[in-house]
Parts: C-alpha cells; sequence; structure tokens
C-alpha cells in the first residue's frame, strides 16, 4: 500500500508534457491541475462507482493523454472532462473517517488570515499493539490506544490566547483578523506527515497536491516539537515555500538554510546546558552518574559535550543509555534499559532529549518501590507528565533545568476563565474536560453534566496542567506573534499591495513572507526582545527547580537556584541546598553518587589501572604531606616553619631548637668545658710555680706552657658552640676551634721533635747540638700554626660560615645552625689538624724507648693514640647525625680530644711534683736512672748512663 501512495503522489506531482499540434502551451498541464476540477465537480450527478474503478479508470486517462495528439485544445478539453465525470466524488467528500476526533482533532478559529498549528496533543501507547498491526490497518481506520497528553493543552490555549490578544491589538494587524488551524502531531513514524497533508488538503482525506477549500487564507505553520517532526514536517511545506514556525528544542542541523530554507527556530540555544549539568554535578560530588539519552543526533551531540565537560571536572559516567526514538522498539526497550538504569550504582541519572522522544520513560513500568535514584532532567522533557496510573513518586526529588521566561501578563486570567460551557463548540476542550476532570455520569458514561460547574484548570495537578506558562508555550506565544509582525510589515508596504491586487488579492503567498521574518525582531507582551535571525539567538537560561510530591499527592516544582551562562563568574550558577527536597521520603539530607567513597583529609587518592578516574583507593599521604580536604589527588607540603600532625591532616608550627645554655645538655657541656678549663690553668699554675724543678725544666717548659695555655683555650672554644647560632660565634667557632688545637697539637710535635733531637745530640761528635734550641720548638710551633692561620683565612674570605635554619632534619622543628660555607675548607682544616696529630703520634711512637728519667714520649705516644681515635671515630658520626646532636657530637669530641692531651701528658708530671716531690730533685733523678740503666743493662748501650748525665 505504501508503494501505491508513493507512486500516485508522483503521479500528481509529474507536470504533463502535452503537444497541441505541435505547440507545447505556455503553462505547464499537471496532474494537480485536473484534481482541482474534481472539487468544482463535486455538486453534479455523477454515476456512482468503486474508488477501485476510478483509480483504473484515471491511469487510462493518464497513459491516453500522454499518447493522444489531436489537431484542436476544444477536443482534447472534451474528452478530459467526459472521463472526469466517470471518477468517484469521494476525493472532497467531507465523510468522516473513525476515530476523527482522535486521529487529527481540529480546534479552529476563524480570520482573515489563518496559522496552521500542530502540537502533540494525543500519544499513541506503543505496547497497545503488534508490530503487525501497523501495515494492516488504514491510518483513517486504525483506531488505537488514543492517550490524551493532558499538560500540552496548555500549547494549545497559548495560541487561542496570542490570537486573540493580536486580534484586540489597536496597532497591530488594524482590520485584519487573524485566524488559527489546529492539528495533532503524532511522535509515529507512519504517521508524521498525515496532519500535515490534512491541513495541506483541507478536507478529510489526504489527497496530495490540492486544496478543498473554498479560498487559501493559510500564511505559515507552526509545529515540530521535536527536530524529527521539524525535519519531516519541512519535506512537506518546503514543496510550498510554506514558513514554518519551529518551537522544539534548537538544533543545529536546522540551522542549516540549504537543507530548510523555509524553517525558523524560535528556541534559544541549549549550548550552554551541558555546562550547567556539570556544575550541578560538582556542586554535590555526583561523580559518578549515568547518561539517558534520545538515539539520534540531538542526543549524540548532547552525549559528546557532556561527557568532555565531565572528564575536565573529574566526573565519571557509569553508564550511557540511548532511548530508541521509534515507538515500535518501545516494548523489547523496555525489557532491557529500564533494569539497566534501575540496577547501576549511579545514583544520580541525568537525562536529555523531549518528551515526544522520551516517550518509553514516561509510559515504562518503573518499580513502584522507591529506587533511590536521583533524577537530573534538562529543560525539554516533562518530568510531571505521565499517564494517570503512573506513581508520583517515581521520579520525586529531581531536579529538572527549565526555560527562564518572563511572566507574560494576563495569560493565568485567561486560563481560569476557561471552561467548556462557555465555549460548547470546542469539542477538544469539551473532551480535554472529560479527561482531566474524569466526568462520568451515573452509568459510567463520560458527560460535562456530572462535573463541578465551578471547575477550573487551576484545580488539577500538575501532572495535568500547569497554570503557569511553560517554555514551549512561551516559545509558541513568540511565533504567533512572529507571524502577525512579518504580516503586519507587508501590508505595511502599501505600494506593493497595491500592485498585487490584481492578480492574487489581498492575500499574501506563504512563500513571500520569508523577507520579512528572517531578519524580523521585536519585542513580545512580556519585555523580552525576540530575534527570528538564529545568529542572534542568545543561549538560554535555566530555572532549576525540584520535583516534589508529597505523601498526599500534592506535587510541587519548586525553584532552587538558577544556571545564567552570560553571567559574571560567581553569580552565573546559584543553587540553595536548604530549599531542596530529595527523594519522596521528603529527606534533607543531600545523596551521594560516586564509585568510590570520598577520601578523607590525611589521605589521597590512588587510581586503580583500567579504571575510571571516579573509582580509586584511598592512601595515606607520604611523610611530611598532608591533604586538607576530601578527594585530593595530590598531598601537599607544609610551609618551611610547620610540620604536619600524625593524622597529616593538619600544619602545626615547627619548635625552634638548638643547643641552648639553659636546656639540661648545654648547661652540662658548659659546666664540663669550664671545669676542664679551670683545671688546666691550675695545672700551668703548678708548673709555673714549680718551674725550677728538675721534671718541669727537662720537659721543655716553654712548650708546656703554650701547650697548657693552648688546651684551655680548647676547652672554651667549645663554649662557641652552644647557644643561638649568630653570624660572630659561626664565624668563631669553627675557626677558633682549627687554630687553638693547631697550637696544641703543634706544640706536642715540638716536645716530640725536641725530645728526638737531644737524646741524638748527647752522642760524641754528633752535630745536631745546634738544634737543640728553644727557637728551634718555638719554630715549629708558629710554622704549623701559621700553616692552619693561612688556611682559615681562606675559608673566611672565600665562603665564611653563617647562621642558617634546617626545617627538615628533624619532624616538627626547625634547627638553627651554623652553615659551614664551605664543606672543603672545613675539612681541609680538620685534615690539616689530624696530619700534625699523625706527625706528632709517629715520632712519638718512635722515641717510646728513651730513658724515663726525661722523656715523655710514652706519655705523648698515648695520648695522641686518644687524640686520633677521638677524631676518626669523630668523622662518620658527625656525618650520620643532624641539627643539634652534629653540635654535640663535635662538643663531645673536642672536650674528649682536649681532655685526654691534658690527662696523658700532664697527669703523671703533676702526681710527681705534688704527691712524689723526692722524685722531682737531682738525685731522685740519677737514682732512677742508675735503676733504670741496671735493669736495662741488657738492652741500652755500655755508655748509656754517661750520655744521660752528660745530656742533663
Amino acid at each position: 500500500m505504501a508503494a501505491e501512495s508513493s507512486s500516485l503522489g508522483e503521479a500528481f506531482l509529474t507536470p504533463l508534457n502535452i503537444k497541441l499540434d505541435g505547440v507545447t502551451p505556455q503553462f505547464p498541464v499537471s496532474r494537480a491541475h485536473f484534481a482541482i476540477l474534481i472539487c468544482e465537480l463535486e455538486a453534479l450527478e455523477k454515476p456512482k462507482i468503486s474508488p477501485q474503478e476510478g483509480l483504473g479508470l484515471w491511469m487510462v486517462l493518464m497513459e491516453m493523454l500522454l499518447l493522444i495528439q489531436r489537431d484542436t485544445f476544444w477536443v482534447l478539453s472534451s474528452l478530459v472532462l467526459t472521463l472526469l465525470l466517470q471518477l468517484p466524488a469521494s476525493v472532497c467528500r467531507s465523510e468522516k473517517p473513525l476515530c476523527f476526533s482522535k486521529i487529527s482533532p481540529s480546534l479552529s478559529r476563524d480570520g482573515d488570515l489563518v496559522i496552521g498549528s500542530f502540537l502533540p496533543l494525543y500519544s499513541v501507547r506503543a505496547s497497545s499493539f503488534t508490530k503487525a498491526e501497523v501495515f494492516t490497518s488504514l491510518p483513517n481506520k486504525d483506531c488505537r490506544s488514543y492517550q490524551w497528553l493532558h499538560k500540552n493543552y496548555q500549547q494549545a490555549l497559548t495560541i487561542k490566547f496570542a490570537v486573540e490578544e493580536i486580534n484586540r491589538h489597536p496597532f497591530l494587524l488594524p482590520n485584519i483578523s487573524l485566524g488559527f488551524q489546529l492539528y495533532n502531531a503524532y511522535h509515529s513514524d507512519e504517521r508524521t506527515l498525515e496532519s500535515s497533508l490534512r491541513w495541506l488538503t483541507g478536507g478529510n482525506q489526504l489527497v496530495p497536491n490540492f486544496s478543498c477549500r473554498g479560498q487559501h487564507k493559510s500564511v505559515a505553520a507552526i509545529g515540530g516539537a521535536t527536530s524529527a517532526l521539524s525535519i519531516q514536517m519541512g519535506t512537506l511545506l518546503e514543496l510550498y515555500k510554506i514558513p514554518q514556525l519551529s518551537f522544539g528544542p534548537f538544533d543545529p542541523i536546522l540551522s542549516d538554510k540549504d537543507q530548510f530554507p523555509s524553517l525558523y527556530q524560535m528556541a534559544a540555544r541549549d549550548s550552554s546546558l551541558p555546562q550547567g549539568i556539570v556544575r550541578l554535578l560538582v556542586h554535590f560530588k555526583w561523580t559518578w552518574v549515568g547518561l539517558v539519552t534520545t538515539d539520534d543526533l540531538r542526543g549524540e551531540e548532547f552525549l559528546w559535550k557532556v561527557t568532555e565537560e565531565m572528564a575536565k571536572h573529574d566526573v565519571c559516567a557509569a553508564f550511557t543509555e540511548k532511548v530508541p526514538v521509534s515507538e515500535r522498539s518501545h516494548e523489547e526497550s523496555e525489557l532491557y534499559f529500564i533494569p539497566r538504569i534501575v540496577g547501576s550504582s549511579a545514583r544520580a541519572v541525568v537525562i536529555h532529549g523531549d518528551t515526544d522522544s522520551l516517550m518509553v520513560l514516561r509510559y515504562s513500568n518503573v518499580p513502584l518501590v522507591p529506587t533511590s535514584k536521583l533524577w537530573i532532567t534538562t529543560s525539554h522533557w516533562d518530568i510531571t507528565m505521565r499517564p494517570y496510573y503512573a506513581e508520583t513518586y517515581a521520579f520525586s526529588g529531581a531536579l529538572t533545568f527549565t526555560y527562564m521566561t518572563s511572566e507574560v501578563a494576563g495569560f493565568k486570567s485567561f486560563l481560569r476563565m476557561v471552561n467548556p460551557n462557555e465555549d460548547p463548540e470546542d469539542i477538544i476542550l469539551k473532551d480535554f474536560w472529560l479527561s482531566a476532570f474524569w466526568c462520568q455520569n451515573e452509568y459510567g458514561k463520560q458527560e460535562i453534566d456530572p462535573c463541578a460547574p465551578n471547575a477550573t484548570l487551576e484545580a488539577l495537578p500538575i501532572s495535568l496542567f500547569d497554570m503557569t506558562m511553560s517554555g514551549l508555550s512561551y516559545t509558541i506565544y513568540n511565533a504567533v506573534y512572529a507571524v502577525a509582525w512579518a504580516l503586519h510589515s507587508r501590508f505595511l508596504m502599501k505600494s506593493e499591495i497595491a500592485c498585487e491586487e490584481g492578480e492574487e488579492g489581498w492575500v499574501p503567498h506563504p512563500w513571500k513572507l520569508h523577507s520579512y521574518l528572517k531578519d524580523l525582531q521585536f519585542n513580545n507582551s512580556a519585555g523580552d526582545q525576540v530575534f527570528m535571525d538564529e545568529k542572534s539567538v542568545s543561549d538560554a537560561q535555566y530555572d532549576i527547580k525540584n520535583y516534589i510530591s508529597l505523601n498526599n499527592g500534592t506535587e510541587l516544582l519548586v525553584k532552587v537556584g538558577e544556571f545564567i551562562p552570560k553571567a559574571p563568574s560567581g553569580r552565573d550558577f546559584t543553587i540553595h541546598e536548604e530549599a531542596i527536597t530529595w527523594a519522596w521520603l521528603g529527606s534533607k539530607r543531600t545523596p551521594r553518587s560516586v564509585c568510590s567513597e570520598s577520601c578523607h583529609p590525611g589521605y589521597r587518592k590512588t587510581v586503580e589501572e583500567e579504571q575510571p578516574v571516579c573509582c580509586f583507593t584511598c592512601s595515606q599521604c607520604p611523610e611530611g604531606e598532608i591533604s586538607t580536604e576530601t578527594d585530593v589527588d595530590h598531598c601537599g607540603k607544609c610551609p618551611e616553619d610547620e610540620h604536619p600532625n600524625k593524622d597529616r591532616d593538619h600544619c602545626f608550627p615547627k619548635t625552634v631548637t638548638f643547643l641552648d645554655i639553659a636546656e639540661p645538655l648545654g648547661i652540662t657541656l658548659a659546666l664540663i668545658a669550664v671545669s676542664f678549663s679551670l683545671l688546666t690553668i691550675l695545672i700551668l699554675w703548678v708548673f709555673v710555680k714549680f718551674q725550677d724543678t728538675p721534671i718541669v725544666k727537662a720537659n721543655n717548659r716553654t712548650l708546656s706552657y703554650i701547650l697548657l695555655i693552648s688546651l684551655t683555650f680548647c676547652f672554651l672554644c667549645s663554649l662557641l658552640f652552644i647557644g643561638r647560632p649568630t653570624a660572630a660565634t659561626c664565624l668563631l667557632r669553627q675557626t677558633t676551634f682549627g687554630v687553638v688545637f693547631t697550637v696544641a697539637v703543634s706544640s706536642i710535635l715540638a716536645k716530640t721533635i725536641m725530645v728526638v733531637l737531644a737524646f741524638r745530640a748527647t752522642r760524641p761528635g754528633s752535630r745536631g747540638r745546634m738544634w737543640v734550641q728553644s727557637r728551634v720548638s718555638n719554630s715549629v710551633v708558629l710554622i704549623s700554626s701559621g700553616i692552619q692561620v693561612i688556611l682559615c683565612g681562606i675559608w673566611l674570605g672565600i665562603s665564611p660560615p653563617f647562621p642558617d635554619i634546617d626545617p627538615h632534619s628533624e619532624r616538627g622543628h626547625i634547627i638553627i645552625q651554623c652553615n659551614e660555607g664551605s664543606d672543603v675548607a672545613f675539612y681541609c682544616v680538620l685534615g690539616y689538624m689530624g696530619f700534625l696529630a699523625l706527625g706528632s703520634f709517629t715520632v712519638a711512637f718512635l722515641a717510646r724507648s728513651l730513658p724515663d728519667a726525661f722523656n715523655e714520649a710514652k706519655f705523648i705516644t698515648f695520648s695522641m693514640l686518644v687524640f686520633c681515635s677521638v677524631w676518626v671515630s669523630f668523622l662518620p658520626t658527625y656525618q650520620s647525625t643532624k641539627g643539634k646532636a652534629m653540635v654535640v657530637v663535635e662538643i663531645f669530641s673536642i672536650l674528649a680530644s682536649t681532655a685526654g692531651l691534658l690527662g696523658c701528658i700532664f697527669t703523671p708530671k703533676c702526681y710527681v711534683i705534688l704527691l712524689r716531690p723526692e722524685r722531682n730533685t737531682q738525685e731522685g733523678i740519677k737514682k732512677k736512672v742508675h735503676c733504670k740503666g741496671r735493669s736495662d743493662s741488657r738492652t741500652l748501650p755500655h755508655n748509656s748512663y754517661q750520655r744521660h748525665k752528660k745530656f742533663q
């Protein structure tokens, strides 16, 4: 049947190129011209034949006209008229098919000029018929389960309100009345063009390419609740260049004037809608969401934009469902993707699409028990629209983006006055009233009388009717005014009207309105500026509303926020959480929709491999780092003067620390240093007091004085390491330590050298006697110490030490210390001092076997062994410690090595001087040497005593 209808339509549209006596007429003769004659012959008496016979005669006529050539035009005309008399008179017959009131409800208001409108007032329940039935019944005999889309009746009333308002306008279209014709527009595959063809035909039969109206007064068409309907209607209306004003969602595809030159989109652009939705998701920290959209180009474009925006804010799609817009797929779709949506772990579900395209969601068997899903819908899907049998709480708590529109004055008052008793000729209003108010008499038959006489639309719930003008109704309102202003501009050109009156009358051809529509702009009664040029159309602004279903069945749409894309930052998106009611239980607690639970402060997210960024595990921040917020990707470090707490979620000020004199360790080390220095001074006093005794004289008392004085300063220089480091103490502590220790070690080295030289100088004929002088020992001390002074001077000149802070060595502490400036210079000083100590130890070790009467080489050997042991162990310990412990290690090394020198060298002498004075005489020394000589006669040379005596 479809193939036959297509062939018949092509037959009507194909011109007949008939030659009369070899001459082609000046006008094309088409089959449509013959169809026009059918309407004029309708009143004539004709024999009754079947439609099949009429179709056969018509085809025979067409073939004959292609072959016959007559000498005169009148002979051909006579033959055509004779055959036309045999055709049936049912082409423009006014017989109405069954279910006509549901198939094509017609509401019209006559006027000088008429606007055709196509609105989705009825829908077809897809599950009420089988797929085979679609092709086994004629469209006009198809009485399926037609259901009222009650909320869409506001759109019909909006057209009626706008037309009446324009007709009352004193300046817009004066002396011209505007009318309208309303037809139902189906979101149906096989019935898309039915209403458009019926409007173009003007009768009850779908006869393409001609009209049965006495006078064609239609100037424009308003229709296209969806992009698919706009395209399908536009394909037909474009043949006649009729302006089509689409009130559905803005679609960039429809902006292609090469494909749709006669189509105008009235809606604002939705290019910022994905940003608004993602802003909402980010605000409530919903990072695991489901996406549901229509399976068409608009749905694909929305998915692409919203997923791109989600990726910028680490929001992941748990699933993506594409709802087929074909009604024949609703049943099988209901079996598959509805369970997937309900069973998903994502609580937040974003639904994008228009009301007609998402019929399957409106009529699907959503579980009666609450699914705890949080629905986020876009402006084109009316979430409140549903069948009578559907429960109200299925989508309770949802957030929906609706167009932000200005209130049209007088519209609510107009709606309050609507009543079927006031307009008994409006069969659509009567049918709506019976269905919405469920008016039945005692026998169950629907009648107006049982309805309350004072019932108003305001009493209906928002699932059936809304007193606030919807976004689609507002767009339709602007579309009606756009046609009126275009006509007004047309009639202002009086000169053009005057020259055309003789040809076409005063009613303009529809295609002549394009030049006025394409650049039209005007201010509507609400004060908003309307642009017909799609390049000037701005982005839509949105109210964010909360759908609430109360326990008593009351439904509310409460504004809880708004999204204005072009507003300044900070005011473009607002949301009032306290005004939102979540889910059907009326909870005020914000629900969560995440793949993984949030990582608390002190932890960071660790994304698993091959998993979305929203699915992660929580791991504690590394040592020294914190996180003060939830769900952070990286932990941060505290400022240098602060440190993290144990939970690693806060920073606390660090404690400034150094080796303070007031703390126990500091005062202990200070007392030890002072005590040893006093002890050294005491020993020096003893040596000065007993300076003429043999022991003091035999051990080179000048070097002993220098050594004791340097050891005193060695003890005291450790005090420079105690206390808060300053610039002065940092400059002095290492250099003073290096110089005084060098003097001490140099004195010991000089002592050792002098012992060796003195022993060798006693040999007969030895020339070493000239070296056994005090100036030699003094020179050794001066030269050795001078080299160290030069090294320290170079150190201070190139990279001197300075006060510094170390915030990292000890957790929770800022260590104030001296930075050595140049580690190379520091270790050069230590190395030179170690070189002197090693030299002293070597010489003393070689001279240890000399006679004990005046020889202190054994004591020097032992003291240098202690000294070297301390400083060799100092180096690794010093390198492995940080902060205050490093200072303590150096102080301990200074005190230990100095005490070792003092004790090993001077303790035996003080013992003899103070406790065994009898040994500190010439006789005592001779006696000791004599006893020692006899005990060592086997090892000493025969003349050793004489040499000792001579040296003494």
